[in-house]
């Protein structure tokens, strides 16, 4: 059966450098910091680092169920990108592209997410309904306090 990939992109121009905003999410406390309130996940393991062989392990509520979402980095590229990918959890394939790439204002940070949803047709379905307006709300978060910490830290 051919599976066929779904993509999300989030996109934010951030007034720092390339440097300090790929330095943001080394920070050991990054991930804990970009979790949103309201969403019901719990952290079992966080990645030491955002380096290749890294893991990170949550359990995430849907709807009435806990899923173990394990994702492991398989790329990193510092100041450019980092990238993990999904090996359990809910997607049936989850790649997860982090890129920083300079912009005349400073930076602009990109989420990539190729994924393709559970269930088959009726994940495809639930993508515009459920999936992207999640990952909308998810990365709009992450973003707003990505560029807070950035714009308002002291060299």
């Amino acid at each position: 059966m051919h599976l066929v990939s779904l993509r999300f992109t989030a996109r934010s121009v951030i007034r720092t450098t390339p440097e300090q905003l790929f330095a943001f999410h080394e920070l050991p406390d990054a991930f804990p910091r970009l979790l949103p309130p309201g969403e019901t996940i719990r952290v079992v393991q966080t990645a030491p680092n955002l380096e290749a062989g890294s893991r990170t392990i949550v359990r995430i509520r849907i709807a009435f169920l806990w899923v173990t979402f394990e994702s492991l980095h398989t790329g990193y590229d510092p100041p450019h990108s980092f990238e993990d990918q999904q090996v359990r959890g809910p997607f049936r394939s989850w790649r997860h592209r982090h890129i920083v790439e300079p912009h005349a204002e400073g930076a602009t940070l990109i989420d990539d997410i190729e994924y393709t949803p559970p269930f088959g047709i009726l994940g495809r379905a639930a993508d515009g309904i459920v999936i992207k307006p999640r990952l909308r709300k998810v990365f709009a978060f992450r973003h707003r306090v990505t560029r807070e910490y950035c714009e308002n830290a002291r060299p």
